[in-house]
């Protein structure tokens, strides 16, 4: 191991990785290896369903011919990452989390976002667990296992879902970044559950080419990190922007807030709303604009889902309606599949009124809401235990509900979304606060989110 790695490395973030690598502090192969390692020595054999070494270690020589010619192909060059194995990589299976598809032909090319961040030189790893078809938001799995949270220092608690295995790898450091995929929560839930940053842009900023399909209106990929600055970069590269101005910190006196006063539907545990709370007090401290204020189509979206049924679930039967309805079904999470099986009946008049009802509250925010953030909690709770889970599927539906009570309203109003960590809550866990803007404002969500997290972490 040279000067610029040791045993505590794992812990720091994208940005100052890029920056060893850059002032030849370490290597990429180096640095893959070091990854490497630690996938191999993790005592939990659940966060990843697959690994692609030969691959990794084959980016990594090509990267660090490049650095030793001085010619990296950006701040990305070397850095290795670690994919949701709802998206294709090339050679290896994706199973979407599931059974149906664990022997299936490998994948015969690489996702459009992968062939992106390949493009910038970073450096694939394997292939991260997740709930099946990604249609959980507490991230556990019957078939490949569940990852555990690695922050629980008591009883064994969930990951979060859907993005279990993306987020546990890095929280567990097993690598500085990964992809997840986010539907109602998916990257800023296991975000928020293991003191992680997570970033969910709004619909089509990525090409989800490659990309295994749950709702086709809803689905977002995103990323999962220790540091805002290290989601913008990714979110560069996957974008191609390329302006000087766009990969720069906004200072906290040109960010604009708005608390709303129904941040909640559901009830919040007592050290989140302290959290969060706190956090926004700290943050009108320091310069930023905040406002508290109703924003009531928080509340019409939600009454519109308990009407007229889940958006997800619809789109998600009409892609999926022939595997569902035949017998191999019964080889699924019965709780996803029956999370499926809702969408069914939803066609027609319940879809059209959920559908135009988005749209029309949409407007209506880009209306009221302009170039603010919106701020709620990220989570009403900290990661629960997993064991009652497990065992009580009625408690687990509640539970899967509560926990994306405010996350899965961002994409069904089609809000880009950032998590930060906020402070720690009931059992030394994490809590999160997270910052929503409208649709196209995500470069400047991302570089408030340098700013906001800088802020939060000096306390």
């Amino acid at each position: 191991m040279s000067a610029g790695l040791d045993a505590g490395s794992w812990r720091l973030p994208v940005v100052e990785l890029g920056r060893m690598l850059t002032q030849g502090a370490t290597d990429p192969v180096e640095l893959a290896e070091y990854f490497i390692a630690r996938i191999q020595t993790c005592p939990d054999r659940a966060v990843l369903i697959s690994t692609c070494f030969e691959r990794a270690r084959g980016e990594a020589a090509q990267s660090a011919a490049r650095h030793r010619a001085g010619k990296p192909l950006g701040p990305l060059d070397g850095i290795p990452v670690i994919w949701k194995d709802n998206i294709d990589v090339a050679g290896s299976v994706t199973t979407a989390g599931s059974a149906l598809f664990r022997d299936a032909a490998p994948a015969r090319e690489d996702a459009a976002v992968v062939r992106r961040l390949a493009a910038a030189g970073m450096v694939t790893l394997g292939k991260a667990n997740l709930s099946e078809f990604a249609y959980t938001a507490l991230g556990m799995n019957p078939h490949f296992g569940t990852p555990r949270n690695p922050l629980a220092t008591g009883e064994a608690r969930v990951p979060g879902g859907s993005s279990s295995g993306s987020a546990v790898a890095v929280a567990a450091g097993l690598a500085p970044v990964a992809i997840g995929t986010d539907t109602g929560g998916s990257t800023r839930v296991p975000a928020a559950f293991n003191g992680l940053v997570g970033f969910k842009p709004a619909e089509s900023r990525y090409d989800r080419t490659g990309v295994f399909p749950l709702s086709t209106t809803l689905d977002t990929v995103g990323v999962l990190a220790r540091g805002a600055a290290d989601c913008l970069l990714v979110d560069r590269a996957l974008t191609g922007e390329d302006e000087p101005d766009e990969g720069r910190p906004l200072p906290l006196s040109e960010v604009s807030i708005v608390v709303p006063h129904e941040y909640a539907s559901v009830p919040v545990e007592p050290e989140v709303t302290r959290n969060f709370l706190d956090a926004v007090d700290r943050l009108e401290k320091l310069g930023a604009r905040v406002k508290q204020r109703s924003v009531p189509e928080l509340e019409m979206m939600q009454r519109l889902v308990d009407e007229h049924g889940a958006f997800a679930a619809a789109e998600a039967y009409a892609v999926h309606a022939k595997l569902l309805e035949s017998r191999s079904a019964e080889r699924m999470d019965p709780f996803v599949r029956a999370r499926m099986l809702a969408g069914r009946p939803m066609a027609g008049l319940h879809f059209t009124a959920l559908r135009e009802g988005r749209l029309r509250l949409r407007r209506s925010l880009r209306a009221a809401a302009g170039d603010a953030l919106i701020a709620v909690p990220t989570v009403p709770h900290v990661a629960p235990l997993l064991e009652p889970l497990a065992n009580d599927p009625a408690l687990f539906a509640q539970t899967n509900l509560r926990t994306i009570s405010n996350t899965h309203l961002g994409n069904l109003l089609n809000l880009c979304g950032l998590a930060i960590p906020s402070g720690t809550g009931q059992a030394g866990m994490p809590t999160s606060i997270l910052f929503q803007g409208m649709a196209g404002t995500e470069s400047a969500l991302l570089r408030a989110g340098v700013s906001l997290q800088a802020a939060l972490e000096r306390g």
